[in-house]
């Protein structure tokens, strides 16, 4: 048997974080040759961290790489291993990113990446141009530092396999994986073994399983081993890389690591037998057939076994094992905990500050603040010594204090405040200090109605108007303007207790402020500009309203927060505006449409690529028994229109963690225009015809048996020209 011991890793790498990521590295290539790996696989650009972005313009970062690299050959940390190692590189005046497989202080093959990742969050083609020269090797000539360091000049460069005395290895990167025609298909045809991947794969909710399930394809259908691994953590912007490195024999896992970890370094490993992999492949006739015509892919030749020795009978391959997945409610809770973790320890920040109101939103981000301190005091109680370090610096304990109850170190980094208003109800004041209580963060509640009139009054004294809400006779523009008053004075009274709270209670630092809007008020423009939607990061901003329901109940249970269930319940509410016993103020009635349809609308618009023409069609098909297309065609108009009119909006969203694949979030994943014609002229009237078009060939509309109305992802200041009160933002945790 040719056994083989394998390694791969989850490193929590940060982006220009050089110091830091060297460390990791380092300390990842030690775990894995104390476990005696023959090979160690890192994540994709792990050198400097995958979200440099246009630091990767600048030659002074690849040229950090070449020094970090330079350090890890100096030393004798590749001696007996061969390391996978992912850094920019710059050829002939392009720049590549790029795979340096390293062993014994030398350089045995760069290879760069042969599809780049250009679509949704990646801009990978802003920064690297792709390997064109497909199944070709050149040499490359060594930065003067690196060769007089390591007595060598050159390099083969390109796309080729590294052939040792007993196994053939060969590299894919992160987005090869996902391509139609993958190299490792080829590579498998040509008789290697071993695949690597390293990875820079973010986490977005029920997405781990397209990734494990390709995976496995990659070597149920060629048989070999796959080895993938991956950044974890919050590298600087509003990704989480979510870990998950694993190892594949002949479609079967066999290792996985964690998707959601505060831990920096993690180190798994796995015994692979190579004969079974060619008995996997004999097997199959089609790929015998396939591989004895398949075109020569180039290879370095290297005089080095890596396997174990046949003898070791106490060796022996590693077994499959059942997959972990983490529901979509754990995803929500764990995901953004870590990080709101990293993003806390590594901005110089003493703690958050959360304008708790007692409806969903804000509830939502309050239970994961709360979760992210169980996780801090779990780690802690299970040895990370990083952890800990971290959380006696942040909370400022005394020598020799640690966090050990999650409530205590909440009441040290976490604060909530509730800012009620004449309007607010005693219900919502009562539920936000009921949670608060129960997470254990720090309690503040706040009478905003003196500030509120100081500006009315302000108004009343130059204008000699007195505005008044809609309920009480006032025009739209009256009812907007006094219910964003509100909605703006939280703001900047978060900030301002953001800001002096830990000096009026002696502590150094200040607190980040967290914003509380999801994704689908954010789609429609339902909040107001500047009030606590803006924030500074917001951990649900691209999660909907449907999923953050269904985390409140499971969160309820599951993490202890029992009042969680209660404030589920409640229909959502801004709370701005005045409560009669004729009258009270309800989100979906304010929008002019529910949470469900707005899920849907962001579906097609952004998943499916829909306009308003193709949205209508589609809606017309899937609401058909239950709306007339005349009835579709109104909500669709509707939609549309606080859309355009709103997305000037989605400009100034605070940054949020990314969770959803129909997010609007404007500066990285959403790149439409923000100033639109909002009556849609030529597509609403294309919509009318439809409409009469159908009335004059089907007669009078009747029901028909349609489909169901199911979760189309199972399947795969005021608002320019919108009635003003339908703009407000629900400050009451809507």
């Amino acid at each position: 048997m040719r056994l083989l011991k394998v390694a791969t890793c989850n490193l929590n790498q940060w982006a220009m974080d050089f110091e830091s990521n060297l460390q990791h590295i380092k300390e990842s290539i030690l775990k894995a040759k104390s476990e005696g790996a023959a090979l160690r696989v890192g994540p994709e650009l792990e050198i400097t961290g995958y979200g440099c972005e246009d630091h990767f313009l600048e030659p002074d970062t690849t040229s950090h790489a070449w020094e970090c690299l330079r350090d890890i050959l100096a030393e004798d940390l590749t001696e007996g291993i061969l390391c996978s190692i992912g850094m920019p590189v710059d050829q002939g005046g392009v720049r590549y990113n790029c795979q340096v497989f390293c062993l014994n202080q030398k350089i045995l093959l760069i290879r760069p990446k042969l599809c780049l990742a250009n679509d949704g969050n990646y801009r990978e083609l802003r920064w690297f141009s792709s390997w064109k020269r497909h199944g070709q090797l050149m040499q490359y000539n060594l930065p003067d530092n690196i060769a007089d360091a390591i007595s060598q000049r050159t390099v083969p460069f390109g796309d080729g396999y590294l052939s040792f005395s007993d196994v053939k290895i060969a590299a894919e990167t992160c987005e090869e994986l996902f391509t139609p025609d993958s190299p490792h298909i080829g590579l498998a045809l040509s008789g290697v073994e071993v695949f690597t991947n390293g990875s820079g794969s973010h986490h977005q909710l029920r997405k781990l399983n397209t990734r494990l399930e390709l995976i496995q394809s990659a070597t149920c259908k060629s048989g070999g081993v796959y080895i993938y691994s991956n950044q974890q953590g919050c590298d600087g912007g509003r990704l989480y890389y979510d870990g998950c490195s694993c190892i594949a024999v002949n479609g079967d896992i066999v290792a996985q690591g964690s998707q959601f970890s505060l831990h920096d370094i993690e180190v798994l490993t796995a015994v692979v037998d190579l004969d079974s992999v060619l008995g996997y492949r004999g097997a199959i006739s089609s790929l015998r057939e396939q591989a004895s015509h398949k075109p020569s892919i180039p290879s370095i030749q290297v005089d080095v076994k890596l396997c174990q020795s046949k003898e070791n009978l106490r060796v022996f391959p590693s077994l499959p094992i059942k997959i972990r997945y983490h529901s979509p409610e754990e995803e929500i809770a764990l995901g953004p905990a870590c990080w709101l973790w990293d993003y806390l320890r590594r901005s110089g920040a003493s703690g958050y500050l959360l304008p708790l109101s007692g409806g969903a939103d804000s509830s939502s981000v309050a239970a994961i603040a709360g979760c992210m301190c169980q996780l801090v005091t779990k780690a802690i109680a299970n040895g990370d010594e990083q952890v800990k370090s971290d959380a006696i610096r942040i909370g400022q304990y005394e020598k020799g204090d640690i966090p050990t109850d999650s409530k205590e170190f909440a009441k040290r980094i976490f604060y909530s405040v509730y800012m009620g208003s004449e309007n607010s109800s005693e219900t919502t004041r009562e539920r936000a200090k009921k949670l608060s209580n129960e997470i254990g963060s720090w309690y503040l509640d706040v009478k905003i109605d003196t500030v509120v009139s100081s500006l009315i009054s302000l108004f009343q004294s130059l204008t000699g108007k007195t505005p008044r809400y809609k309920v009480d006779g006032g025009t739209n523009p009256e009812n907007l303007a006094l219910q964003n008053i509100q909605a703006r004075v939280r703001m900047v009274i978060a900030f301002l207790f953001a800001s002096l709270m830990p000096w009026v209670q002696s502590k150094s630092g200040f607190f980040l402020v967290l914003g509380s809007s999801n994704v689908d008020e954010g789609l429609r423009g339902y909040l107001t500009k500047y009030d606590c939607s803006s924030a500074d990061i917001n951990p649900i901003g691209s999660v909907s309203k449907q999923d953050l329901r269904m985390f409140l109940r499971w969160a309820a249970v599951n993490l202890g927060y029992l009042s969680l269930a209660e404030i589920e319940a409640a229909p959502p509410t801004a709370e701005l505006e005045p409560i009669r016993s004729n009258y009270s103020q309800l989100d979906e009635a304010d929008m002019g449409m529910t949470y469900e349809e707005l899920s849907m609308y962001g579906r097609l618009r952004k998943i499916f690529r829909c306009g308003p023409v193709s949205m209508f069609q589609h809606l017309c098909h899937r609401w058909c028994g239950r709306l007339t297309p005349a009835e579709v065609a109104v909500k669709v108009k509707d939609f549309f229109r606080y859309y355009s009119a709103n997305r000037h909006k989605m400009t100034t969203l605070t940054p949020s963690y990314h969770a959803e694949s129909y997010s609007p979030e404007d500066n990285r994943f959403d790149l439409r225009q923000f100033l639109y014609n909002t009556r849609w002229p030529w597509q609403f009237r294309k919509i009318d015809e439809l409409v009469k078009q159908d009335q004059v060939i089907n007669g009078p509309y009747t029901t028909c048996d349609g489909p169901t109305e199911v979760e189309i992802a199972s399947a795969h200041g005021s608002g320019m020209g919108v009635p003003a009160a339908n703009s407000a933002n629900p400050y009451a945790g809507s």
